[in-house]
């Protein structure tokens, strides 16, 4: 990958979901040179924690409006490990894991290589909760997205 710092997307990606399973939310913070943009949101009707993992990315990448050289910093290693590690073999096995099972979350999994394929993406894993100022203001965007969602559900 090339690119100045001020030519990379980085974006930080967090998700949330109080319990899990329950509602959830989703958040990512962007960054390119001085600008940043702030995206959440969230799901008042139960879902998973991984589902918003991966919902983060997409939605963040999904707002690119061109080719663009990406770092994406998640602390999710389920998220980091299919996408560097069993999506190639679980697309070729008719989206099936190794024990022949159907594999979870099978439509996220499949827009997130979709939004993938318009950018040069190096993934990167931090440790949550650790101290990572855009992994922290991601956690709190995705803290806010499932707040706005159970809200809004709630009429």
């Amino acid at each position: 990958m090339t690119g100045t710092p001020d030519e990379v997307v980085t974006i930080h990606t967090d998700g949330a979901c109080i319990p899990n399973p329950g509602p959830g939310g989703w958040g990512a913070l962007l960054r390119y040179g001085e600008r940043e943009l702030e995206l959440c949101g969230g799901e008042a009707s139960e879902t998973t924690n991984n589902r918003m993992e991966l919902t983060a990315p997409i939605k963040a990448l999904e707002v690119l409006n061109r080719r663009s050289v990406v770092h994406i910093y998640t602390d999710s290693t389920y998220v980091r490990s299919g996408i560097l590690k069993w999506v190639e073999g679980w697309s070729r096995n008719g989206w099936r894991t190794s024990a022949k099972q159907p594999v979870k979350n099978v439509d996220l999994w499949q827009e997130l290589v979709a939004a993938c394929e318009g950018h040069d993406v190096e993934w990167h894993w931090v440790k949550g909760h650790a101290g990572d100022e855009g992994n922290e203001r991601a956690d709190r965007l995705a803290a806010r997205g499932l707040t706005e969602a159970v809200e809004a559900a709630r009429g």
